[in-house]
């Protein structure tokens, strides 16, 4: 009888923790509303005859490693056709090497992708983005064409509604949606599973 009742008990904490497990992989952040026109004080412009995209990233995010393995999908298929950015935050007061982990140097890596310091979430302020890897993609004029993220769920790389949106709308063709959900870690929330310990920042 107790071998039937901790069997049950495993059974019990087992399923819990798997649908535990399955409701974080598909909560979603929240989505940025991002600016319809490129914002006019970013340090970065778009280019001036093919679409560029900007994501906006935390540096220690586990989720975003997907978001990355799909922006290098992207530019396999755009051929050319599109200038990209991945903006790594940078809080102020942080260490000078503390944005160049494993997910700076992947994005680093992909042909035709500028990788930058984004100090103290400026840019994805500007580009309204609350949560990493939100991507948005303007065209040469500046006007926004989509806004999202690009994976199905936390973590989880292939076929994808953002990824698909945003090939079909660098090859001119019309994308069956323009916004999508983002997966990932808050940027700027205290509560952020990216944050990271009080010895990791060197104060000035």
């Amino acid at each position: 009888m107790a071998i039937i009742i901790g069997a049950f008990v495993w059974l019990s904490a087992a399923c819990i923790g798997m649908g535990l497990l399955v409701g974080y992989e598909n909560a979603p952040g929240p989505v940025a509303a991002a600016p319809v026109m490129w914002p006019r004080t970013s340090r970065i412009r778009p280019a001036p005859d093919h679409p560029t995209l900007v994501m906006l990233a935390h540096p220690h995010c586990p989720c975003t490693r997907a978001s990355v393995g799909e922006l290098a999908a992207i530019m396999a298929h755009s051929q050319g056709r599109l200038t990209a950015y991945v903006l790594f935050l940078k809080p102020e007061g942080f260490a000078n090497d503390w944005e160049e982990t494993q997910l700076w140097q992947s994005a680093s890596q992909i042909p035709g992708v500028k990788v930058m310091i984004d100090g103290d979430g400026q840019e994805a302020r500007l580009f309204h983005a609350v949560t990493s890897g939100q991507t948005v993609l303007y065209d040469s004029q500046g006007r926004l064409l989509f806004s999202g993220g690009i994976t199905a769920s936390r973590g989880h790389s292939g076929d994808n509604a953002g990824r698909s949106a945003i090939v079909s709308l660098v090859n001119a063709e019309v994308p069956d949606r323009t916004e999508t959900l983002v997966f990932g870690c808050p940027l700027f929330s205290p509560k952020s599973e990216c944050r990271v310990s009080e010895n990791e920042i060197q104060k000035h």
